[in-house]
């Protein structure tokens, strides 16, 4: 399994998916499990994206009612769509098809944010959010 978290700390709520990964990197002791928290998705990840049988995305949400956690099950576009300008959690897994021959299963999970504004702080409903799905996610 691979878990990957990322966002733009310095942007207030949209550094919850990298704050995701390392609290889950923290509390991990299956050597089974790879998180990786980074600041934005890049078609380098592809290469580890291709080792999983399971991939779990986690980034913020700029719509919603905040601390909201929405997952969605993830497919992969056609072949051929993998490489675009704006990486995607789905690009990364037709990416890891197309050049890797690998099929993960993808889930992304999401937490609505309430600012995005320049500051490394998490609003309290996102904070919230934030533990409920370490939790969740742990194993």
């Amino acid at each position: 399994m691979l878990i990957i978290g990322y966002g733009n700390r310095l942007r207030s709520d949209d550094g919850v998916g990298f704050r995701a990964a390392e609290l889950l990197r923290e509390r991990n002791v299956n050597p089974d499990i790879e998180v990786l928290a980074v600041p934005q998705l890049t078609p380098e990840l592809t290469e580890p994206v291709s080792r999983a049988q399971q991939v779990i995305f986690i980034d913020a949400a700029a719509e919603g009612r905040p601390g909201e956690i929405r997952r969605r099950k993830l497919t992969a576009p056609a072949a051929g769509a993998a490489f675009t300008h704006r990486m995607t959690p789905e690009a990364l897994l037709a990416g890891a098809a197309a050049l890797y021959g690998a099929s993960p299963s993808g889930v992304l999970y999401s937490i609505c944010g309430e600012s995005f504004a320049y500051g490394e702080q998490l609003t309290p409903a996102v904070e919230r959010a934030l533990a409920e799905l370490v939790v969740k996610l742990s194993i």
